[in-house]
């Protein structure tokens, strides 16, 4: 069962936070930044020196995630790697659980969260949610006016005798996503966008039942996948950039995702 965000919020207060959860995150680094059995030799030969005072902050700790997500969580606007900066902390919690529990995958994040504690994942997601840092400007490119155009209204009208709601529908009307755990889709990569919806549509991601991500994408076919892609990867950010109330929106499915 998904541990529940409310329940990890409840209990985080009473967690340690313990030498186990730093030594896998430092060893996650370790393993990103490949570092060689010479370097390794070499630092071991220096460890004799006093080392420099490492502060013991959350910041210092995630430095690991920013290896991939790039300085502070920001990313930028090519390439897989998400923005985590500023997504909601319910839904960047729930992905970390994810990855934890195998309904994502890729090695590099398994390794790095598969023996954290729900108070911990919890403490990473908050941290990046905090965070409010400016975005990329959006993607140049000469993508056709048709394929944009096909992007757009999909984006902004869905196509109901598919059953394929709008993305607005779920992820706000700007995009920016819903709280506590719907994120923005704006300041994508379009490559990343195009990776995840097909993970979605061979089943290598999944969410909390029911997954209603899973079902509507079984109903795009490959050149509309690529049309969302490309289009949102187009559009610049607003000023308000944050995930938007809940209530302001009627959501046309029930997702497990949506919940706290």
């Amino acid at each position: 069962m998904k541990p529940s965000f409310v329940t990890a919020i409840a209990t985080a207060a009473t967690m340690d936070r313990n030498t186990l959860h730093r030594q896998y995150l430092g060893a996650g680094l370790a393993l990103l930044l490949g570092l060689s059995a010479g370097s390794v030799c070499q630092a071991q030969a220096q460890s004799a020196k006093p080392a420099r005072p490492v502060p013991d902050t959350i910041a210092q700790r995630v430095l690991a995630c920013t290896v991939c997500h790039g300085k502070e969580g920001r990313a930028t606007n090519t390439g897989y790697f998400p923005r985590i900066a500023g997504k909601p902390a319910a839904y960047l919690y729930n992905q970390l659980i994810h990855f934890r529990e195998g309904r994502r995958n890729y090695a590099a994040m398994t390794r790095l969260v598969e023996h954290l504690s729900d108070g911990y994942l919890l403490e990473i997601a908050t941290h990046f949610a905090a965070l409010d840092l400016p975005y990329p400007l959006p993607e140049g490119g000469a993508t056709p006016a048709p394929v944009m155009e096909l992007g757009r209204s999909l984006v902004h009208h869905g196509d109901a005798q598919r059953h394929i709601p709008a993305c607005i529908q779920c992820h706000g009307a700007t995009m920016t996503g819903l709280m506590p755990a719907t994120p923005g889709l704006l300041g994508l990569p379009r490559d990343y966008v195009v990776a995840q919806l097909g993970a979605w549509q061979n089943g290598t991601r999944r969410a909390a039942a029911p997954d209603c991500m899973a079902k509507i994408v079984q109903n795009l076919s490959a050149q509309e996948v690529s049309a969302v892609a490309s289009w949102l990867a187009a559009q610049r950010i607003p000023a308000a950039a944050g995930a938007v109330a809940a209530q302001s929106i009627t959501r046309p499915l029930d997702c497990g995702s949506h919940a706290p």
